[in-house]
């Protein structure tokens, strides 16, 4: 048996930047040992696996370790690789996820993408509720706001707020200790060219640090939205690689864009 294989590098016009995710386009479900174990093979943040399903596709996401409930730039990989080479000239594809149906459409030269809003809530030092004190301490520097967000698995990740692009900018997290704690956090901040950057540190999904992340933008662009009365933006994600999301607010939903730059495309044996 052969499997196409896809890389793509998401959210940046130029390779070797922006998030890479492998593509895997299916005939049929193997069994799930397989999805995790190519994930892992390829060592990735994430590896996307797509099924045809009538007009629409089914669409799951690996990480090395895991399986996840929401990935942005493996979703924005996957729509080039459904545009460029699946269906080559369509402009607009549906994927059947386990965050329900998700959106993808080609228009004002980039990918667009309709996620649901993932609300971060505010939390207070010293209240009920409120994160655990070591994570800041892992993180090594200290919010001017700490936030609560839960997904759909019922899992409360946090999201810390600061004054500066250059504070996070500086973050150098204990990311072991942050893998033990269990917990992913995301780091933004007003940018500077820009209406909002951030970071995102994933250990405990198996990820030290994510590039580049569509679906945390589900998180900040609310956030930021509110608190500059904005409904589109432009953000960068300032890892090591980088990467630009433009964001569009749409009454309980966040349309995420971007570009994709192919780095490699062959097969697995």
């Amino acid at each position: 048996m052969t499997v196409s294989i896809y890389q793509v590098d998401a959210f940046t016009a130029q390779i070797f930047a922006g998030n890479p995710a492998a593509i895997c386009p299916l005939e049929a479900w193997p069994e799930r040992e397989w999805l995790q174990a190519v994930a892992l093979e390829n060592n990735l943040s994430e590896t996307a696996y797509l099924l045809p399903k009538g007009d629409n596709y089914e669409l799951r996401w690996f990480t090395p370790t895991m399986e996840v409930d929401l990935c942005g730039h493996a979703t924005l990989a996957s729509a080039w690789v459904v545009f460029n080479e699946l269906k080559p000239g369509s402009e607009r594809v549906i994927f059947e996820t386990l965050s329900g149906h998700l959106c993808v459409e080609a228009r004002e030269g980039l990918l667009w993408m309709s996620f649901p809003e993932r609300l971060a809530t505010l939390v207070k030092r010293g209240e009920a509720g409120a994160l655990d004190p070591r994570i800041e301490t892992a993180m090594g520097a200290k919010a001017s706001e700490t936030h609560a967000v839960r997904n759909e698995a019922g899992v409360t990740n946090c999201m810390l707020v600061f004054d500066s692009e250059a504070q996070v900018a500086a973050l150098d997290p204990d990311v072991r200790e942050l893998g033990q704690l269990q917990t992913n956090v995301l780091c933004t901040a007003p940018g500077t060219a820009v209406d909002f950057v951030s970071r995102y540190f994933a250990p405990g999904s198996g990820i030290d640090e994510d590039p580049v992340t569509g679906s945390a933008h589900c998180t900040t662009a609310p956030y930021w939205g509110a608190r500059l009365n904005k409904r589109r933006m432009l953000a960068n994600q300032i890892s090591a690689r980088g990467g630009q999301v433009h964001c569009e607010l749409d009454e309980g939903r966040v349309w995420i864009g971007g570009v994709c730059a192919p780095y490699m495309k062959g097969e697995l044996y």
